[in-house]
């Protein structure tokens, strides 16, 4: 426990500092297989969410509906 006051005497001159800190309690250790661990995982979970996507979304069949196109809105020729 590093807590406490520190002297430090040189000759006939007399320093002194106080020290105060607090511990985190609920900290973890990240080192360098902890973060390639969380970069491994988040770019697994990006992966499936995609083909997720792209699953559920559906394919490009080729027949894409038209119809709204084609037709009239207004079937009155003043109003067109």
């Amino acid at each position: 426990d590093p807590r406490g006051l520190y002297v430090c005497e040189t000759g006939d001159k007399r320093s002194s500092l106080q020290v105060h800190y607090r511990m985190c309690q609920n900290c973890i250790e990240v080192d360098a297989p902890t973060i390639s661990g969380i970069v491994i995982a988040d770019v697994v979970a990006t992966l499936f969410l995609a083909v997720a996507v792209y699953c559920i979304t559906g394919h490009d069949r080729g027949h894409t509906s038209r119809a709204s196109d084609r037709q009239n809105l207004i079937s009155n020729e003043l109003y067109q």
